[in-house]
């Protein structure tokens, strides 16, 4: 088994889509201590993506009327997924650049409360990393579009001093990490994996979202398929009954323990981890050890590029296949697919084109993959079903 970096030549981090590839070993490192408890202020981290602020900084307003303030500007509001948030701040502010007339106003709360807003109607879009489930779709009466928008790769981040670089971790030592039954960075169990490194005796502080999560449900979908022993204890979800662990909200919430706290191990989106400085681990797919990367999220949708389902509600977290790597997820866009506002309608659906289309440019600098092709025209159909009083709306594009 070997580790596989792929590297970009243009911005100097793990790969981005199209930049060259190539595999590096792991180095030894030395190990370092770690207190038991979180330091002051863990609860309350400080450092999260530059991105990862409001998109737009306009007055919130609610849907129902194709007016907003500030002279005719219209505003629309979206809530959800943490995960998009640093794509979704480039985007819609560069958006508005040339559609000067739209703002949008999209709040990082969280797969779960973005779902729940649209359901409520209190949102003009929601965004998860999770596609709806049965019941979900039931209680918004069965009338939400899924969109994917963007693809990206879940990062499993560390802070161990002494540890600079990806460690190995399988599916089922992730598991067990999660579970509890792993206490110690130097278990047995991770030090087989990693034999050239020497791991510290160092308590592991497990990080988890506190809140309903699409990056969670992409994370636990992954551990499910890995692991028989988390299949059966735990299961996958939104939300799921963590077994041991610190809860943190948003992924911003998540990134800032694990950086404050030695021996920390947490999950988030992996811009998050480069914007606070943390390693993530390799993950086993196959005989491989892939570190997060652009170029292994697209191969791991490459295998159900081709045969997507029509509402377009797909998980691929545990995939399998050269280079992909196993812990990556679609992001979707819902939104009602009868509106009950023409202006409004017609501005999220000219947003939503743009954002699958031109909008795709700003993904690779963010670490997100660009949308495959055939993701792209079936968002195409599900937009061409989007109505306003009855009347399909049509892009302008």
């Amino acid at each position: 088994m070997y580790v596989r970096h792929l590297v970009s030549a243009t911005c100097g981090v793990l790969l981005l889509a199209g930049c060259a590839s190539a595999s590096t070993p792991i180095p030894t490192s030395a190990p370092a201590g770690q207190p038991t408890s979180p330091p002051t202020g863990a609860q309350n981290p400080t450092t999260a993506p530059a991105a990862a602020t409001p998109a737009v900084a306009v007055p919130a307003s609610t849907p129902g009327s194709s007016a907003s303030a500030n002279g005719g500007t219209l505003t629309l509001n979206g809530a959800g997924s943490s995960f998009d948030n640093p794509l979704f701040s480039k985007a819609f502010a560069e958006y508005t650049k040339t559609h000067p007339k739209v703002q949008v106003n999209y709040q990082s709360v969280g797969s779960g409360a973005g779902i729940q807003q649209l359901t409520q109607g209190t949102v003009d879009f929601g965004a998860s990393d999770a596609p709806l489930t049965d019941e979900q779709l039931a209680a918004a009466e069965n009338d939400v579009v899924h969109v994917p928008v963007t693809l990206g790769a879940v990062s499993v981040a560390y802070n161990l001093p002494g540890v600079n670089e990806g460690l190995k971790l399988s599916g089922d030592a992730l598991a067990k990490i999660f579970l509890g039954t792993i206490k110690k960075w130097n278990d047995p169990a991770i030090a087989q994996l990693n034999p050239d490194v020497q791991l510290p005796n160092t308590d592991i502080a497990v990080v988890h979202r506190s809140d309903g999560s699409g990056t969670t449900d992409i994370f636990t979908t992954y551990l499910a398929a890995a692991s028989q022993e988390w299949k059966d204890q735990v299961g996958s979800g939104l939300s799921v009954d963590w077994p041991v662990g610190l809860g943190g909200k948003g992924s911003e919430g998540v990134a800032g323990q694990v950086k404050q706290i030695p021996g920390g191990i947490g999950y988030f989106e992996m811009a998050y981890a480069k914007q606070n400085g943390l390693t993530s681990a390799a993950i086993q797919s196959g005989d491989q050890y892939l570190v997060p990367n652009i170029d292994g999220a697209t191969a791991c949708a490459a295998g159900i590029a081709d045969k997507l389902p029509a509402d377009l509600r797909v998980r691929i977290a545990g995939c399998s296949g050269q280079n992909a790597y196993p812990i990556s997820g679609f992001s979707w866009v819902v939104l009602h697919q009868n509106q009950k506002d023409a202006a409004r309608g017609q501005a999220m659906v000219n947003l939503l084109w743009w954002l699958t289309h031109d909008g795709q440019q700003y993904s690779t600098d963010l670490f997100y993959a660009p949308l495959p092709p055939q993701v792209v025209s079936k968002d195409e159909q599900q937009l061409s079903s989007i109505k306003a009083n009855g009347q399909p709306i049509q892009p302008a594009h």
